[in-house]
């Protein structure tokens, strides 16, 4: 079967990968994937700043989010995933990680 190495796909497989390791650092900091899931909620600046600091891939991370739209900021300044950030989130952890049943 051949690999699909089109541009879009690579996308896709980053994006993937961001929102996997979102969760691990996530977790890693204390929070639990709703922090993000929510559009109410999200990482205020506080929250992303430890983020930051604790690790070295999280600045990348969040900006293949932003670029992707798969993540925004919410009318409170907060760090949300998207529609469509969740539902690639609900794709690759199921049901029970993300708000979108």
């Amino acid at each position: 079967m051949p690999i699909d190495t089109t541009p879009n796909a690579a996308i896709q497989r980053s994006l993937r990968q961001c929102l996997s390791n979102a969760a691990f650092m996530l977790y890693q900091q204390g929070h639990v994937l709703e922090t993000i899931t929510i559009p109410f909620r999200g990482l205020d600046g506080s929250a992303l700043r430890q983020l930051r600091e604790a690790s070295r891939e999280w600045p990348a991370c969040q900006q293949v989010l932003e670029s992707s739209e798969a993540a925004v900021y919410n009318e409170h300044g907060r760090f949300v995933l998207t529609a469509m950030g969740r539902e690639l989130l609900f794709d690759m952890f199921g049901q029970g990680a993300a708000d979108c049943a």
